[in-house]
């Protein structure tokens, strides 16, 4: 266990425990190009590159990545698309930079060979994946009916994440899911596919034993079916988005009495389901609300 712990980042009461690099190497290059002037600039783009994962002996799949995070992404992605049960444990996770590949070993052999045969491709961006017994899973999860979300809680997250220094504002085409605890933002993952930014939580939570029952889920992309299931399969009872909705998400949501939040802006929300576990505990008149001129797009409009 202990190669798992080195990947499950830091724990400092103060900060994020694992916050966005920007300026990482290898996240972003920077390319020439010209403005709407004709003007010759340099902008920041973000980078992507193929990643292969293996389960034990069998490949699975090859996804799109920023490349940071890998062996929570693998263990994520294994763990969303239960081909990677909770109760079997996770040996060992080998990384080769070189080619570009990660291998997650098990304890026990899997029923992998199954559940590629009923895969089923969603429309998500970079092609996210489901698989066709998911939703048999998601009809058994009970997500906690102590958990709450004070609007305070929520207005100082979305303040603290927005102006977080990440490569979506360093070079935008990105997408960003945090977890966090009360008013306070923990893991702060980004990558080109939304999808990827969740199964990378979705690896730390698991790396960590994460209680999830106390967690806020917060995404800049869009509230669809598909972050809607990934949600409620970690058994995280609260989701929020600065963008909108789609109405499978919204009757997913209110079918797993998920707590759903969307087009969260300012002092502006709107709650389509789980709404009994708001609690109202700010005027929101005294919230400082953006200015439709200079506020950040979410990036799951870009």
């Amino acid at each position: 266990m202990s190669q798992l712990r080195d990947i499950a980042g830091s724990n400092d009461a103060d900060t994020l425990v694992v916050a966005p690099d920007p300026l990482a190497p290898g996240l972003s290059v920077a390319v020439s190009g010209i403005d709407h002037t004709g003007a010759g600039i340099d902008t920041r783009v973000v980078t992507e590159k193929p990643l292969t994962l293996f389960l034990n002996r069998q490949e699975i799949v090859t996804m799109m990545t920023i490349g940071d995070h890998p062996e929570l992404l693998a263990i994520g992605y294994l763990l969303n698309q239960r081909m990677l049960e909770p109760d079997n444990p996770v040996t060992g996770v080998d990384y080769d930079a070189d080619l570009d590949v990660v291998i997650v070993r098990t304890e026990r052999e899997t029923d992998y060979e199954a559940k590629l045969q009923k895969k089923v491709r969603t429309s998500g961006c970079a092609q996210g994946t489901v698989f066709g017994d998911v939703m048999d899973g998601f009809e058994t999860v009970s997500l906690s009916a102590e958990a709450q979300l004070k609007t305070s809680w929520l207005y100082a997250l979305t303040r603290a994440i927005n102006t977080t220094p990440s490569l979506y504002l360093e070079a935008g085409a990105i997408h960003g899911c945090v977890l966090c605890e009360k008013d306070r933002p923990l893991v702060y993952m980004e990558d080109v596919g939304r999808h990827n930014a969740v199964d990378k939580i979705a690896g730390w939570m698991h790396v960590n034993n994460a209680d999830p029952a106390s967690k806020i889920f917060y995404t800049t992309g869009r509230l669809t079916s598909e972050m809607v299931i990934k949600t409620v399969m970690m058994g995280i009872p609260i989701l929020v988005s600065r963008s909108g909705f789609t109405a499978w998400g919204v009757e997913l949501a209110r079918k797993a009495n998920l707590t759903l939040i969307g087009r969260a802006r300012g002092r502006r929300f709107i709650a389509l389901s789980g709404t009994e576990r708001i609690e109202y505990d700010l005027d929101p008149q005294t919230v400082v609300d953006e200015d439709r001129k200079s506020a950040r797009k979410g990036a799951g409009d870009d």
